[in-house]
């Protein structure tokens, strides 16, 4: 998910009081393989499980302002079991998204439902090709008692009992948004995988105006990949990378993380997992995490390589991940070899 710069809440406020327009991104995550559901909608239900859930949280530019903050919550599930065809899986799922911007000032809530259907391409169940969709509605909303106008600046400082001189006609908007993927995953020999997915967000293009005005926000178009290279039963290297355009906004990164069975158990295994991804002409994200049986946790740090290094003194954000995943009832039923990074 993309941002374009951390001075927005200024763009915003010159934006409403003039006649310049903002075009908004939508936020990103660095750890956008632990957000499969804002990822591409065809990855829910596309676990070694029978039920997930993911929980994300992000703050960015706290070393310039107020920081940006984002999160999410989301569940999904595999239906059907022994009733589709062997090996499908149908999954549904459910994303909740908040957004503020430094301050407060812009606030969006999303809330979406998602559903997929993986297809099995061999007798095994090795190899599937899945596509998903997403209904969503979003809610953005204006905090004008977090912003500060030109009309509202004396030789004394900010004055917020003096009026903005600002009318602005819907402080909040709500719309629908509709989007679409796919994804195809397979396993490669007893150890190793490989996946690649494509997604279409906000295809209906909504507008999206506190103005009034004949604005849309910019479909937003991902390819991603990845894959994990076993070398044997406790060792392990992942890697993963993602192509992310939205109008002029683009989004590069790649990077890998070694993960190392710590416990000698796979069946309920404590895994230590270190790396790091690198987005393009933005930043370098170091990454830790652990996972413990069922629950795994994953933190990055943005180290700021783009033209705000000077001002962020190459601090960008801190972004943590937690995903637990409920195991299969019984040592019978299938486990697929699933994307985790």
């Amino acid at each position: 998910m993309l941002r374009t710069v951390p001075f927005c809440l200024m763009g915003l406020c010159v934006c409403l009081g003039v006649t310049v327009q903002t075009r908004a991104q939508d936020p990103h995550f660095t750890q956008f393989f632990a957000s499969p559901l804002t990822l591409n909608p065809a990855n829910t239900g596309l676990f070694s499980g029978i039920g997930r859930i993911a929980a994300n949280y992000r703050s960015q530019w706290g070393s310039i302002a107020t920081p940006f903050v984002t999160g999410t919550v989301s569940a999904d599930f595999q239906l059907l079991p022994g009733i589709i065809p062997a090996n499908d899986i149908l999954g549904v799922g459910g994303l909740l998204l908040y957004d503020q911007t430094g301050g407060g000032g812009l606030k969006t809530e999303y809330a979406a439902l998602s559903v997929a259907y993986h297809k099995a391409l061999d007798m095994d169940g090795n190899i599937t090709l899945g596509v998903g969709g997403q209904l969503a509605v979003v809610q953005k909303r204006i905090d004008f008692s977090k912003l500060i106008f030109e009309d509202q600046l004396t030789s004394n400082g900010f004055d917020p009992t003096l009026p903005s001189g600002e009318y602005i006609p819907n402080a909040s908007i709500t719309y629908p948004d509709y989007d679409v993927g796919l994804i195809y995953n397979q396993l490669i020999g007893q150890w190793s995988s490989f996946y690649a997915g494509l997604s279409y967000y906000h295809i209906s293009q909504p507008h999206e105006s506190f103005l009034g005005a004949n604005y849309h926000l910019h479909s937003r178009f991902t390819a991603h990949g990845g894959g994990v290279i076993g070398f044997n039963a406790s060792t392990s290297f992942y890697v993963s990378g993602l192509f992310m355009q939205q109008g002029s906004a683009t989004e590069i990164a790649i990077g890998g993380a070694l993960g190392l069975l710590v416990n000698g158990i796979p069946e309920t295994p404590t895994v230590f997992y270190v790396g790091s991804w690198y987005r393009y002409r933005d930043a370098i994200n170091p990454y830790v995490g652990l996972q413990v049986n069922n629950v795994q946790v994953g933190i990055t740090y943005d180290v700021n390589t783009s033209s705000l290094q000077a001002a962020s003194l190459h601090r960008g954000g801190m972004e943590i991940s937690v995903i637990y995943t409920y195991p299969p009832p019984g040592p019978n039923l299938k486990r697929y070899k699933c994307p985790r990074f």
